[in-house]
C-alpha cells in the first residue's frame, strides 16, 4: 500500500524542468523553490530555477540563486554558465566574461548551452569594440547551432565592423538563407555589398 501511495504522490508532483521547457517559468520557479526548501543541496533545482528566472527576466534573482548554487557546487558547469548569463543581462560584462571563461575551460563540446554562451560572449566583445574576438566567439556559436539566423547576423556584423566585408557578406547570406525576412541581415548585406 505504501508503494502505491508513493507512486500516486510522485505522479502528482510537478516537474520543474518540464514546466521550464513548456515556457511556464513562473510555475517552474515556484516548484524549484519548494524543492530547494525540501532538499537544500539539490543542484538540479538550482539550475532549473536559475534558467527559469533568466527566461522570466528576473536577472538579479537568477544571479543570487546561482551564487547560492555555486556555494554548494562550485564546479557545476550549468550553474557557472547561467551565472554568466544573469551577469550579462544585468550589464556586468566583466563578471559575465569571468563566468563564461570558467565555463568554456571546463565544459564539454556536447554541453547544450555552449552555443548560447559563445553567442553572449560575442555580444560582449561587440559592445567592447573587439570585433575579431567577437568573430571567434560568434563563429563558435554558429558551429554549435548553424540554424540560428540571429547568430549569423551578429557574426556578419562583427566581421563588417572588422572591415572583413567578404566574410561579413557570407554570414549575412547564411542568415538570409535561414530567414529570408531578416531585416537586420538584409540591411547588413546591403551595406557590405555597396
Amino acid at each position: 500500500f505504501s508503494i502505491f501511495s508513493f507512486d500516486i504522490f510522485s505522479q502528482t508532483k510537478k516537474d520543474a524542468l518540464k514546466l521550464y521547457r513548456n515556457g511556464d517559468y513562473a510555475e517552474a520557479i515556484k516548484v524549484c523553490q519548494e524543492e530547494i526548501t525540501e532538499k537544500p543541496n539539490n543542484m538540479d533545482s538550482y539550475v532549473v530555477l536559475c534558467w527559469s528566472l533568466v527566461r522570466n527576466k528576473q536577472y538579479s534573482e537568477a544571479e543570487l540563486w546561482a551564487i547560492k548554487g555555486r556555494e554548494i557546487s562550485s564546479y557545476d558547469q550549468r550553474i557557472i554558465e547561467i551565472l554568466g548569463e544573469a551577469k550579462y543581462y544585468l550589464g556586468n560584462y566583466k563578471g559575465a566574461t569571468e563566468q563564461f571563461q570558467k565555463y568554456f575551460s571546463n565544459a564539454t563540446e556536447s554541453h547544450p548551452r555552449l552555443g548560447s554562451a559563445y553567442y553572449l560572449m560575442g555580444e560582449i566583445y561587440i559592445k567592447q569594440g573587439r570585433y575579431m574576438h567577437a568573430d571567434i566567439s560568434l563563429s563558435m556559436a554558429v558551429k554549435k547551432d548553424a540554424t540560428n539566423d540571429k547568430w549569423w547576423t551578429e557574426l556578419g556584423y562583427a566581421r563588417e565592423m572588422a572591415k572583413d566585408y567578404v566574410r561579413a557578406a557570407e554570414a549575412y547570406d547564411k542568415a538570409l538563407s535561414i530567414n529570408p525576412s531578416s531585416i537586420n541581415a538584409e540591411k547588413g548585406r546591403t551595406r557590405v555589398n555597396s
